[in-house]
């Protein structure tokens, strides 16, 4: 069966997702996506690793980013259907073995990125809720349930449609924002009051020998997890109210004020932090932008309010890494390359809840596992490893693009220039490298190769059922 014809066989037969997101929506899905957990663990880490101009790698991420987001735009107004990456691997390659890999690089990526946000939610609201009320456990056990039941009210958010899920990222994300601007806000006051010192800008400073340009790549690796989120959107396509309209303005609108957001932050780290001090946070669970606001505002019980904050920040994240994977098999069943099961969506609502069952139940999956394997340092690498998936699967989107040049395009789809998709496969790979990271952030690689090799073990298994179900289809002419 030819992939067009399969796509047009699942629409006749059952409703598609409705149609809720307006270009409003659209952005503030994108920014809640971006600016989340990333913003408090990242910063330091950057501005440790090349000192002052920390905020030179957070502008090279955001171009490399924005090489790949020109690539999205083009395709996702030619193929307006959720799925994303793994979409365009089939319209290119055809294969379906690389379509899976692609498609499970994807949603492990986002999983995995969800359950260990709500884990570090889990957590966080403990410690919180313990500062108040006596006897609140906040070991790992009590963690791993807390992060469970996170995920649970997630799904039952998810259930509820993609416009309940977007308006309570909604108010996420504002919460979020305003939390950025009241970090930058006491920052600026702090540098107004004599606490900052505007040299440090210019100030390169890196531990160990390594070399500028060496020290550049391996901070700009760290820094493009902060811009990993944009392709999220892509997923929600169909969802959309007038994608070929909005999508493009509203990615470029969303990058570029996260890029903003981003470099106003480092700037502010860099400039009231001491340069000693960036990889040495008083409280190194909560990030170097909590000693922001300790040196602007001593005033504030930022200790007894933090843990809060960070929750909103980051159950943004595990939200939409949620809607994002189950949407994704959501559109891979569409295309034939998943059991046709996962495109089954509720009568009402339309939500894909055999997708969101699944996603959820891998989530809380992975939740178990890193609670019982809290020593492990897959914890602390797991951001890496999304990253670094997601960099191999951007080189495979731009290569595609323009395999898929050989399409014609429909009216009024966005058209990217031909060196764009070519620079941000070649700057993708290079990103991806092992020169990119230390020898200790190497544990990536295992990572993403253990799995790779579980996506292998699952392709073998889809493979074979559909070989079954073909043999049994023909035998019953």
């Amino acid at each position: 069966m030819s992939m067009t014809k399969a796509l047009e066989e699942v629409h006749e037969h059952g409703p598609g997702l409705k149609k809720v997101i307006g270009p409003k929506l659209l952005l503030l899905l994108i920014m809640g996506d971006i600016i989340g957990a990333g913003i408090f663990a990242i910063t330091g880490k950057v501005a440790g690793q090349v000192g002052g101009i920390a905020w030179l790698p957070f502008l090279i991420a955001f171009a490399i980013a924005t090489l790949t987001a020109f690539s999205y735009l083009e395709l996702v107004t030619k193929y307006p259907y959720a799925a994303g990456a793994a979409l365009y691997a089939h319209k290119a390659f055809g294969v379906h073995f690389v379509t899976f890999i692609v498609a499970f690089a994807v949603a492990s990526s986002g999983i995995t990125s969800a359950a260990t946000s709500s884990t570090l939610v889990g957590q966080n609201l403990l410690i919180g809720v313990g500062q108040f009320v006596d006897g609140v456990p906040t070991d790992s056990t009590a963690t791993m349930f807390a992060a469970i039941a996170i995920i649970l009210v997630l799904a039952l958010i998810n259930l509820r449609g993609v416009g309940e899920s977007v308006k309570f990222n909604l108010v996420l994300t504002l919460v979020t924002l305003a939390i950025m601007a009241i970090v930058i806000l006491i920052g600026v006051i702090a540098i107004v009051n004599g606490e900052g010192d505007v040299h440090r800008l210019v100030l390169f400073e890196t531990p160990g020998d390594k070399g500028a340009f060496a020290a550049i790549t391996m901070a700009t690796a760290t820094a493009f997890f902060a811009m990993v989120g944009f392709e999220d959107s892509v997923n929600l396509v169909e969802e959309c109210k007038n994608p070929k309209r909005d999508f493009p303005r509203i990615m470029f609108t969303g990058l570029g004020l996260c890029a903003l957001i981003y470099m106003l932050v480092a700037v502010t780290v860099i400039m009231v932090i001491p340069a000693g001090d960036l990889l040495n946070p008083e409280n190194p669970d909560a990030g170097i932008l909590l000693d922001v606001v300790r040196i602007g505002a001593p005033g504030i019980p930022v200790d007894a309010i933090f843990p809060f904050l960070t929750i909103f920040a980051v159950v943004n994240t595990a939200l939409i890494n949620m809607l994002m994977a189950s949407r994704l098999l959501y559109g891979m069943a569409k295309q034939d390359v998943l059991p046709r099961v996962f495109g089954v969506v509720l009568p009402k609502r339309r939500s894909p809840w055999v997708s969101i069952l699944f996603s959820t139940l891998l989530a809380v999956g992975l939740v178990v596992y890193v609670n019982l394997d809290s020593e492990s340092s897959i914890v602390g690498a797991l951001g890496g490893t999304t990253s670094l998936l997601l960099l191999c699967v951007f080189a495979v989107v731009n290569v595609a693009l323009l395999v898929l040049r050989r399409d014609k395009a429909p009216e009024g789809a966005f058209r990217a220039p031909t060196a764009i998709p070519i620079l941000g496969a070649v700057m993708s790979l290079f990103l991806a490298g092992p020169w990119a990271r230390s020898r200790e952030d190497w544990l990536q690689y295992e990572i993403a190769g253990i799995l790779l090799v579980i996506g292998l073990a699952l392709w073998v298994v889809a493979y074979v059922a559909h070989r079954v179900g073909k043999k049994r289809q023909a035998e019953s002419r």
